[in-house]
Formats: C-alpha cells, sequence, structure tokens
C-alpha cells in the first residue's frame, strides 16, 4: 500500500483557498466499499515511512507506516475519509498499542463535505460510579499513591474506555463501511504481525517492570528471552486482539457495553491479574458493567475562531485542546506577527500560551459537572483585553493570573494585582494522531490515546489489548473547587487538540492536523498553525521546526533545537528554558503531528515528523490525477 513520493508540492495556503469543490457526496456515488480480499494477507515487509505524500484521491498521516498503509486501503477500495480514519486508528492499535487501542478512548474532529460543516465526537473515559475523592489516597498511609508507578499502575487509574463507540458512531452517522469491513487490515495486521522498530523495543523496555506486574501483560509483551522486550526486526504478532476485532466485527460494540467483553473488562479493573512477584500495591477500580453501559460517545459542537482570514475548528470541552488553543489564536491575533522579527513573534507566542493555560487551569473541566464559560474564553474581546497582559519587550512573571470571563470589554486597563497557581501536570505524553482526507473532500482529524505510555500496564486476559490510566488526568489531590476534580461519571479534562482550518467562503477544508504528547499537544498545534498561517512556512516545514512549550511555568519547556536557535535572543525577553527531556530520548521532543493540506483541483499534502518518534507515514492513494 506504499506510496513513493516526489518534490515537496509548491502550492501555498493561498492556493490551498483555492480548492475545488468535491461532489455533494460523503462516500462513493457508485458502488459500495468491497470487502478486503485474501490477497492482502500475504505476508509482506513493512512499507517505508516517509515524511511528505503529495497526490490526489485521498492521504492518511499517522505515526506508522502499518497504520497508514490500512487508511490506504480502505480509501483505494472506495472507502471515505471516516472509514479509512476507523481502518487507522484500528491498525495503530496493533503497531502503537502502548498509545491507544480498544481499552482507550479520544476526540474524533470530521468535515462532511455534504453539509460543508465540522462536527466532532467525545470519546474520553469516564470515571467509575464507585469513585471517591480519597480514591487515589493509600488507605495504608492515607497519603496520595505515588504517581509513577503505583497510581497508574493500577486499577483505580482505569476510565471507562470510549474508543469503540467513537469508532461506531463515526461510521454510523459519517461513514460508508460497516465496523467489521473498517477493521479488517487492522485485524490481518495482527494476525500476521508487525516488525519492531526501535520505538516499540525501546517502549517495552521501559515499560517491563510494570507490565512485569500483569501476567496478561509479561505473556504479551514480554517474549524476549527470559522475559525480556522483543528484539528490533523480530516480527510482533498478537493473535489475540485479531480475535477481538473478529468479535467485535461480528458482536458490534455492544459486546463490551452489555456483553461479555464489558464483564472481562470490569473483572479485569476490579481484580487485576497480578504476579506474585511483584512489589506494586495496584491498587483496584471500582468499574462495573452498569459504568460501561452507561457510557456514550457524544456527539457535539466544535469550538470555533476566527484568525488570519480562516476559521479554526477544534474540540470543546471535555478537551481543553479547542478552547485554548482558540483563546492563544484570538490573543495573538491583536499583534501582525508576519511583520515582527522572529524573535517577537516567538515571544508573543509563549506569552499568549501562558494566558490562555492560565484560563484553561481556573475554567475548563467536563461541562456536564462544571460550567465552562467557552463563549467567553474564544470572545475576540476577551482574547482583546488578554492581549493587554503581554509586554513586547519583557515576559511576565509565571505563574499568571487567569482572566475574568465575568467581566470584559475588551479594552485595555490597568490589571488588578493577581498571582496565578502552578497545575500539576499529570497528562503523559504517549497518545497518537492520524489525519485522513478522501476524493469527496471529506476530511478527519482524530487524537486517540490510553494515556501513559502503556496505559495501566493491564492486559485484558486473552484479549490483547491494554487498559487506559486516564483518570490519573483528573487533578490527583482532590481539591472542591477544581473544574477537573474527580467525580463519579466525569470526563477527565485532557489537551488532545484535533483541528480542522477551512476557508470561510467556500466552508471547505485547507489544513487538519493534530499531535501527541499531554498537555504540549496544544502548544504544538498551535506553533504548527502559527508557523504555517503567520510565518510562511511550508506544512513540511512548519511541523519539522524546532518546538517550545510555554504552559504557564516559570520556564520554557523546550526542544534542544529551540534553545539552540532561539534562546539566547528570547533570553533577553526574560524566557528561561528547561529542555524537554534527556538528549537521545523520545522525551526530548515535542508532540508527533499528522497533518494534511488540501490544495487546489483536489491535490493533497500529507506530512507527518521527520524524526520525532521515530518519524511518521505519509501516504496518497495516487500521485497523478489520471
Amino acid at each position: 500500500m506504499r506510496t513513493t513520493v516526489p518534490a515537496l508540492l509548491a502550492t501555498g495556503l493561498s492556493a490551498a483557498l483555492a480548492l475545488a469543490a468535491p461532489p455533494a457526496v460523503t462516500g462513493p456515488a457508485a458502488a459500495a466499499p468491497t470487502a478486503p480480499t485474501a490477497d492482502a494477507d500475504r505476508p509482506s515487509s513493512p512499507p517505508r515511512k516517509q515524511p511528505v505524500a503529495t497526490g490526489y484521491g485521498g492521504a492518511v498521516s499517522s505515526v506508522d507506516a502499518d497504520a497508514s498503509a490500512a487508511g490506504i486501503e480502505v480509501l483505494r477500495r472506495g472507502g471515505n475519509a471516516v472509514d479509512a480514519a476507523v481502518a487507522t486508528a484500528a491498525a495503530l492499535g496493533v503497531t502503537e498499542p502502548y498509545s491507544a487501542g480498544v481499552g482507550g478512548g479520544g476526540y474524533f474532529v470530521v468535515y462532511d463535505a455534504r453539509s460543508r460543516r465540522v462536527h466532532t465526537i467525545d470519546g474520553r473515559e469516564t470515571a467509575p460510579a464507585g469513585v471517591r475523592p480519597d480514591s487515589f489516597v493509600d488507605p495504608a498511609t492515607g497519603k496520595p499513591y505515588p504517581f509513577t508507578p503505583e497510581l497508574v499502575t493500577s486499577g483505580v487509574s482505569v476510565g471507562v474506555p470510549g474508543t469503540p463507540a467513537t469508532w461506531q458512531t463515526a461510521l454510523r452517522r459519517w461513514g460508508t463501511l460497516s465496523l467489521g469491513r473498517a477493521l479488517a487490515p487492522a485485524t490481518r495486521l495482527a494476525e500476521r504481525g508487525f516488525v519492531v522498530d526501535p520505538t516499540f523495543a525501546l517502549q517495552t523496555r521501559e515499560n517491563a517492570e510494570r507490565f512485569r506486574t500483569f501476567t496478561s501483560s509479561t505473556d504479551l509483551f514480554l517474549r524476549g528471552p527470559g522475559g525480556t522486550a522483543p528484539a528490533v526486526g523480530t516480527r510482533f504478532r498478537n493473535p489475540d486482539l485479531a480475535r477481538t476485532y473478529r468479535e467485535l466485527a461480528r458482536r458490534g460494540t455492544d459486546w463490551l457495553y452489555r456483553g461479555h467483553l464489558g464483564r472481562e473488562v470490569a473483572r479485569t479493573v476490579q481484580a487485576p491479574p497480578k504476579s506474585a512477584a511483584t512489589d506494586l500495591p495496584v491498587p483496584v477500580g471500582t468499574m462495573t458493567t452498569a459504568d460501561l453501559a452507561r457510557y456514550r460517545a457524544l456527539v457535539q459542537q466544535p469550538t470555533r475562531v476566527r484568525y488570519r482570514g480562516h476559521d479554526i475548528y477544534g474540540m470543546a470541552p471535555s478537551s481543553s485542546g479547542g478552547t485554548t488553543i482558540g483563546e492563544a489564536l484570538t490573543i495573538l491575533a491583536r499583534s501582525d506577527l508576519r511583520r515582527l522579527p522572529r524573535d517577537q513573534a516567538l515571544h508573543r507566542y509563549l506569552e499568549a500560551s501562558a494566558l490562555a493555560f492560565a484560563d484553561r487551569g481556573a475554567y475548563v473541566g467536563d461541562p456536564a459537572f462544571t460550567p465552562v464559560p467557552t463563549g467567553a474564553l474564544l470572545d475576540p474581546r476577551f482574547g482583546a483585553e488578554r492581549a493587554c497582559s503581554i509586554d513586547p519587550t519583557r515576559a511576565a512573571n509565571k505563574p499568571v493570573a487567569p482572566g475574568d470571563v465575568r467581566g470584559y470589554d475588551g479594552r485595555c486597563a490597568t490589571p488588578a494585582a493577581a498571582t496565578g497557581r502552578d497545575d500539576a501536570d499529570t497528562e503523559n505524553i504517549s497518545t497518537t494522531h492520524l489525519t485522513t482526507a478522501d476524493r469527496w473532500g471529506n476530511v478527519v482529524s482524530y487524537t486517540l490515546t490510553i494515556e501513559q505510555t502503556g496505559g495501566s500496564g493491564i492486559v485484558v486476559p486473552g484479549r490483547g489489548f491494554l487498559l487506559n490510566n486516564e483518570l490519573t488526568d483528573f487533578t490527583t489531590v482532590y481539591d472542591p473547587a477544581d473544574p477537573n476534580r474527580l467525580q463519579p461519571g466525569k470526563r477527565p479534562r485532557s489537551s488532545m487538540a484535533p483541528t480542522i482550518v477551512l476557508d470561510p467562503t467556500t466552508r471547505r477544508p485547507v489544513l487538519a492536523i493534530g499531535s501527541p504528547g499531554g498537555s504540549t499537544i496544544i502548544t504544538t498545534v498551535l506553533q504548527v498553525l502559527l508557523n504555517r498561517l503567520d510565518l510562511g512556512m511550508s506544512l513540511p516545514a512548519a511541523v519539522a521546526a524546532p518546538r517550545a512549550s510555554q504552559r504557564n511555568t516559570a520556564a520554557v519547556t523546550a526542544e534542544q533545537a529551540f534553545i539552540d536557535r532561539y534562546g539566547t535572543a528570547l533570553g533577553a525577553y526574560g524566557h528561561t528554558f528547561t529542555p524537554a527531556g534527556a538528549p537521545g530520548t523520545s522525551a526530548a521532543e515535542i508532540g508527533a503531528v499528522a497533518a494534511i493540506e488540501l490544495g487546489r483541483r483536489g491535490a493533497l499534502t500529507a506530512v507527518a515528523e521527520p524524526t520525532r518518534r521515530g518519524g511518521g507515514s505519509a501516504m496518497v492513494v495516487r500521485i497523478g490525477r489520471r
């Protein structure tokens, strides 16, 4: 399914605005898509990763070549962007099992070419009904469990999974394939296996202690000599997951939410399959089959802001991605970044990010449990008033205080003395993102996760997938005034930020983007948008550029390449920097973008990371127009 790539498409965003109108259909107009044939089941070498692909007829961008190939297969067989997104996500559950899968959740943003509207699905996990304010407290000591590895490696950290419900909801509303047909490429991939790369081997080694805590996880992932990680270049097969996908195809998602698989999940959470040799406490969870039966993936309105002549659509709460990126853009709209020297533009980017993160921490949570002032946070007048806080010559002392969402008029005034607070950041960097587009003009931006690298560390016995540890995305020290406090049935606040950019005149997409990275997702997507829309970079250059993340903290977290290039100039403003992680590790990188730009007459540029996270995989259906 691999497609080779010629030179970069030499179209700018102005060309993307002239995108030709697609047919007014969301799927094929003639024949229904056919199921994949047995020929595709033949063993093959892994597709080669390419960070950029240009062409026509559809595109997929993800972190993994096998997963992107699964999406391209669906597009070539007549499926649309939604079908391809589900197929790619299911394949990522095979090849990226430590980042996503059946046991997790996520956020799905789709542009429907028929209606020319953007829709979203909140597939975030929910807290079981049995959680209490002290669920994260060790009853033996009366103190909170240490975050890692004790709390994350537990049943109490597991939220009710939302990924299968997201897949089914997306296919039912906007897809053309059944769930079974969408899962077929991933089912074959799990059966025949994939070639272990350095990233998978490293992540397995890093989680070996946690995986040894559970017999089921040891059996699945520690198959090397003496119970070690699989070696690079070997083939990793997951027949249990293949059987799980086949049963989901045959029985539907009710098998999880109202059936036998749900009973197995609940039993695993309440009584994790602990190894006799482990020293970890493994706090048990309270999830029941009733919690699974109550779960719903929520179809809801996206966030929207106007920026530089584009409409930027994102995820509304429970995600904070759309509100925080949107607010930062309304703040930055007050400055003409295109005319500023690069250091001044980056200074404003960092300051706007800090202001938006201050408001995120103060106001954003699950709107079913706490009133979230989404309208105020995205109001250009509120953004204009927050922009008044930016000194063009000096970085503010961090953390900065949140703005007043109840009393603003868009005018600058002398701010009252106030002190911000540090928000504990418990979101892990391991998540995954994919972007798809089809020949009819439909586009999907989908971020999904199991939270920690390796989630809770618990494999459901015999089922081939890990359970999430998403409940640790709640503020782990309970505060009744915190909008992100732990409550039964609640969705923890997320930073996932799948985003689609439209030309407001034609109502057609010009760009779709997203990234993993915990709370750095927000700044990653924001920085790439600024690189593309303000700073004149091509999309491949915008993705490859070094990154920095200011999340209302005293020091800016940045990649070493960013510090080397801009640290001295930005230090003159008072910014200080902390390297993102130890050199040569995945923690030293910020984000792993997967994006697609839509150009003139159906031209597509799919872009993934050239090096971060081992490099991503961009593919198109065909190079020539034909």
